[in-house]
């Protein structure tokens, strides 16, 4: 009973001790001080004198920095504090974070203070708005981006992991000078400024073309897989759909089955207990039927009858692996052929490369700012209308045509062993027959000529080239320009191995710096940014090793 009372007596102390510190303004042994510098933004050695210190949680506190822009702020302790700087004309009021003391004197809470102009240009850049009546963000745009840069070189992408590495790795906190944005204010940067971001991507790949790094017109496009936020299971097409329903009510009858085998046997507790789990399990699996039924109806209202649960953008895609797949995205990169930078760079949720590559050689040129370029890819590529596109575009592309037909696994000529002579427009047949043009159509938006000749029937190969009446070609109307294509290839046919040398290290490189997760950010425009914050580090990593730090340093500054 008297240890009782005491703990009582001191709990009734600590309570009437608190009242007091928030009812009565705080003695001098109820104070910590905040001390530090304040200095213009990147300009350490410009001291900011005569800039007002306050306290966003007290109004009534303030100090004044002296000639060396030094200041001492005396808060009350145990108290979330938030101290800001209200600084000469020409500069910008920004906050510290939000202290909580707790007895200790804080040290070094130093201001990097923007001039207006260069704020201004910043913002315009970054694409922040500035509003004279909210007020302007708490930190620099600048200092999130070389937080977000230096975290994605070395693999720190978590806006939660950056949060934690401000606070206690001494690389950072010389880089953002000791400031230690939260997470949340980390993570609505990447958000809220893709566009700006991969302006940012864009415009360091410019830069590198003007340190002459991208002097070859040359590039090799490929496209890679990366799985997304959403899990294969929260992932359902048509298929999957089916299969699902079609395992609940096998499930379901399997669990009714054991239901009517149960009510034969005699009652007892053992058997009621297992009747009533099963029909839990009945009216489980009935619940998940209805949930998939309503999905179901949304599947199959969207364009590709797809549909993710978690990124709404996110789709099934297949992989190289038999059997195999990923719900992500599909990352299609041009990548020069000297350096091995990344030169273009686009996100899809297209599971196919074949419609790809005119717009990825159409960047890479743009950027290039060449009139003529050279691409490469693989047989994934393969599409008339896209190596057409390129072609009138002055861009020549180089890569195999994919064996779709089944005819050579059956031991038949292929078209390949026909030859075309454009003089006579015919083509010779293996048997040295003459296939003459009979008539022109159009079959999925290609115009088509038809070739064929009426001797086959007595031909003593006919069995190994066609099982019908007469073996028919067809000839597109531009086949001159896949015959090019072609040509190119068997003259260069070490343009391959340059391809799978050159774009393959850039995705292994970027997918070990991912991790296991890839992607962390929901929807295709984030997962843009994203990828954009990759492709830079990347870029950044590959010139810091071709050309060093001071040569950079002295591009930029430049």
């Amino acid at each position: 009973m008297k240890r009782l009372d005491t703990a009582r007596l001191l709990v009734g102390a600590a309570i009437a001790l608190a009242a007091a510190a928030f009812a009565a303004p705080a003695s001098a042994a109820d104070t910590v001080t905040i001390s530090g510098r304040a200095y213009a933004f990147n300009h350490m050695s410009t001291y900011l004198s005569g800039a007002t210190i306050k306290v966003r949680e007290i109004p009534g506190l303030s100090a004044t920095t002296d000639a060396n822009g030094d200041y001492a702020l005396e808060v009350p302790d145990d108290a979330n504090v938030t101290p800001y700087i209200d600084p000469p004309d020409g500069y910008n009021e920004i906050d510290l974070q939000t202290f909580h003391t707790r007895g200790e004197d804080i040290d070094n809470a130093n201001f990097q203070t923007p001039g207006d102009a260069e704020y201004n240009g910043l913002a315009a850049i970054l694409s922040v708005p500035i509003d004279a009546a909210t007020g302007r963000p708490a930190y620099h745009p600048a200092v999130l981006l070389k937080l977000y840069i230096y975290g994605y070189l070395n693999r720190i992408q978590s806006s939660r992991r950056l949060e934690r590495e401000t606070q206690r790795n001494v690389e950072l906190i010389w880089l953002t000078g000791k400031l230690m944005p939260d997470f949340k204010t980390i993570a609505d940067f990447r958000k809220d400024n893709g566009c700006a971001i991969r302006q940012v991507c864009a415009g360091f790949v410019a830069l590198c073309r003007t340190m002459g790094l991208l002097t070859q017109a040359s590039v090799a496009i490929d496209g890679s897989k990366f799985k997304a936020v959403n899990n294969r299971d929260k992932n359902f097409t048509r298929a999957k759909m089916e299969r699902r329903m079609a395992q609940i009510e096998e499930s379901v009858a399997r669990y009714l089955q054991q239901l009517d085998s149960a009510d034969r046997q005699e009652p007892s507790d053992v058997l009621k207990t297992k009747t009533n789990r099963l029909k839990q399990k009945i009216e489980k699996l009935k619940e998940q039927m209805r949930r998939l039924q309503v999905l179901k109806v949304e599947m199959l209202a969207t364009p590709d009858q797809q549909i993710s649960l978690t990124d709404p953008d996110a789709r099934s895609m297949a992989t190289s692996g038999r059997g195999s797949g990923v719900v992500g995205y599909n990352v299609q990169v041009a990548v020069d052929t000297k350096h091995h930078l990344i030169i273009t760079h686009e996100v899809t949720n297209v599971g196919t490369d074949r419609s790809q590559l005119s717009s990825v050689a159409k960047q890479a040129k743009a950027t290039l700012e060449v009139e003529n370029l050279d691409a490469v890819a693989d047989r994934g590529y393969f599409s008339s209308e896209e190596i057409l596109a390129c072609e009138n575009a002055g861009i020549t592309v180089t890569l195999p045509k994919p064996m779709t037909s089944g005819i050579m696994a059956k031991g038949r000529f292929g078209k390949q062993d026909f030859r075309y002579s454009a003089e006579e427009d015919i083509y010779i047949c293996p048997a040295g027959e003459r296939l003459t043009y009979h008539y022109t159509n159009e079959e999925h938006g290609l115009v088509l000529r038809r070739y064929w000749t009426n001797v086959c029937q007595s031909c003593a190969i006919k069995q190994t080239c066609t099982s019908g009446k007469e073996r028919r070609i067809s000839r597109w109307e531009h086949e001159h320009v896949l015959e090019a294509v072609q040509r190119r290839l068997d003259e260069r046919p070490e343009k391959m191995r340059q391809r799978r040398e050159t774009v393959e290290h850039p995705f292994g490189t970027i997918k070990a710096r991912m991790g296991a997760t890839h992607f962390l950010m929901k929807t295709l425009p984030r997962v843009a940014t994203e990828m954009a914050l990759h492709v830079l580090a990347y870029n950044l990593t590959r010139v810091l090793n071709i050309i060093g730090v001071r040569p950079l340093m002295a591009a930029i500054r430049a």
